[in-house]
């Protein structure tokens, strides 16, 4: 299998708690850390992910500023972890989208589940199909298609504060458990999470696109073609 490994979350997990040591030990801790994560039975090779300048999202958001409550300082260690995982680690600098984009699109790049398993704490890549890996619960589980897109609609709904996202007043992951149960194509989603959002489709285009992890280069979400395909366009 091959290891995608976002290495975004590892620069923060590593950082924030390595405030208090110096530059060696932090990169002796972080060097342990992405050890422990390629040397596991199932993982045959990696690349691991890492955003850079610029993000499409920001001229797309509308409603609220893309990542716009994001105020707190980053690790003081932050820019250091980053250099070291790009250069001892090869972890590739992602430019215009997120290292989240790079992993959907190499994912289904790849196409056979057994082939890569996604490395990450962050519940957005669970839109993705295939084997994930949790590194702080330690935890391997599989996401299939069907479970990947009820994902993002859930998404939809309930909005993503960490991003800035702003979803429907008052509907959390039960309540739009509930709007979607009883869907079973991805039509039947759209079409609920629209009415859901008083048939608003700017906003939901909006969210749409703002919460959509790539599948192919370049891609941009539209509901345009749910009804006959995966309710992608490129």
């Amino acid at each position: 299998m091959l290891a995608l490994i976002d290495a975004d979350i590892v620069c923060y997990r590593i950082g924030f708690a390595s405030e208090d040591v110096s530059d060696k030990i932090c990169l002796a801790r972080c060097a342990e850390f992405m050890e422990e994560l390629v040397m596991k039975p199932y993982v045959g090779d990696y690349q691991g992910y890492l955003t850079g300048k610029k993000n499409y999202r920001t001229d797309i958001a509308v409603t609220a500023p893309y990542k716009g409550n994001r105020t707190a300082a980053k690790p003081k260690h932050y820019g250091l972890i980053r250099e070291y995982l790009e250069k001892a680690w090869g972890c590739i600098v992602v430019e215009g989208q997120e290292a989240d984009d790079a992993i959907g699109i190499k994912a289904y790049e790849i196409g056979d589940i057994e082939e890569y398993i996604v490395m990450s704490i962050d519940k957005d890549l669970d839109m993705i199909r295939g084997w994930h890996y949790n590194f702080i619960k330690d935890k391997k589980y599989l996401i299939d298609d069907q479970q990947a897109i009820r994902h993002f609609y859930t998404q939809l709904l309930t909005g993503d504060r960490v991003d800035n996202i702003v979803g429907l007043r008052g509907v959390g992951p039960k309540k739009a458990e509930k709007i979607l149960q009883d869907c079973i194509t991805e039509a039947d989603m759209y079409k609920a999470v629209l009415e859901a959002y008083d048939n608003d489709d700017k906003r939901v285009l909006e969210n749409g696109q703002l919460l959509w992890i790539r599948r192919n280069e370049n891609q941009i979400w539209s509901p345009a073609l749910c009804s006959t395909s995966n309710g992608l366009t490129q």
